[in-house]
């Protein structure tokens, strides 16, 4: 059974409760991380504290915990959860907490609901192009806020969005703005290959700041035999590009073969994918 620990308590996860009146219930007021842990090591573990830390800051929740003191936890909770399997999922949810009353302004004196739990991850994907999972997007207009730099609780967008590829059959909805330029996809970030380069959106307020994006992006710069680029991406681009990746935490680097029905590059998945892969794979515990 999955064991959850909820403001200060470990119980079984089914057995977790927040008042109704919690903020992150009415209003989507919180910060949120998904942190993977292979055979028991987590993969960006600093990074993702300190990208909640920043999401912490910018909403002005109080961060209740050292970054020793989320170490703890965290290894304490994959722990009591290795039952469930080697591979862990570790989602860990801030909200604001409870107040006496639904009012938009924060409130003060109120102390922040702190809620997390473990799920089952599946095995890393081999670095082989001819075996790994492939994956088809569909593409359309990104409509959510512009403050996606913050990793909120605050997901109706971004689950409206994916709807729009799960109702076609498609993994995920890559998105693009009103200059015709990507941003993300709906649940990850994205990459694409031209020519033997890699080139990946900018950080800006419109892409979440991914801890996935940031290893490749370090380890392949450290590795040095591959180029990669930061800048503005146009859906132009994309489709005329040889490889189309989106990446996560939980997908790590996912090739995808397929956007809008149509093949991407000659629909196989690509070679610098696999060098990237091996390259990410060789190096991802270190962050």
């Amino acid at each position: 059974m999955s064991i959850a620990y909820l403001n200060g308590e470990y119980l079984p996860l089914a057995e977790a409760r927040i008042s109704p009146l919690d903020r992150g219930f009415l209003f989507g007021d919180g910060i949120y991380e998904v942190i993977p842990y292979y055979g028991g090591k987590s993969v960006g573990l600093m990074p993702h504290l300190n990208r909640m830390a920043d999401g912490l800051a910018a909403i002005e929740i109080k961060n209740s915990n050292t970054i020793e003191g989320w170490k703890e936890l965290l290894d304490d909770l994959v722990a009591r959860n290795s039952d469930i399997g080697e591979n862990l999922g570790v989602y860990v949810h801030i909200s604001r907490g409870t107040d006496v009353k639904r009012y938009h302004p924060y409130p003060e004196g109120v102390e922040p609901t702190v809620f997390c739990f473990c799920f089952a991850i599946k095995d890393p994907e081999p670095v082989d192009r001819t075996k790994v999972t492939q994956y088809s997007l569909v593409s359309t207009e990104d409509l959510r806020w512009q403050r996606c730099h913050i990793k909120s609780t605050a997901l109706l967008g971004n689950v409206m969005h994916f709807q729009e590829g799960y109702s076609t059959g498609s993994d995920e909805a890559l998105l693009y703005n009103a200059n015709n330029e990507v941003t993300e996809g709906s649940s990850c970030n994205a990459f694409i290959v031209k020519d033997g380069v890699i080139i990946t959106p900018i950080q800006d307020n419109q892409i979440l700041p991914g801890i996935t994006r940031r290893i490749i992006i370090d380890s392949i710069k450290a590795d040095g035999s591959l180029k990669i680029e930061e800048r503005t991406v146009t859906m132009d681009e994309v489709r005329n590009a040889d490889e189309l990746w989106i990446t996560s935490s939980s997908k790590e680097i996912a090739p995808v073969t397929k956007l809008d029905g149509k093949p991407v590059g000659n629909g196989e998945v690509g070679e610098i994918w696999e060098k990237a892969f091996a390259i990410y794979s060789a190096s991802k515990f270190d962050y």
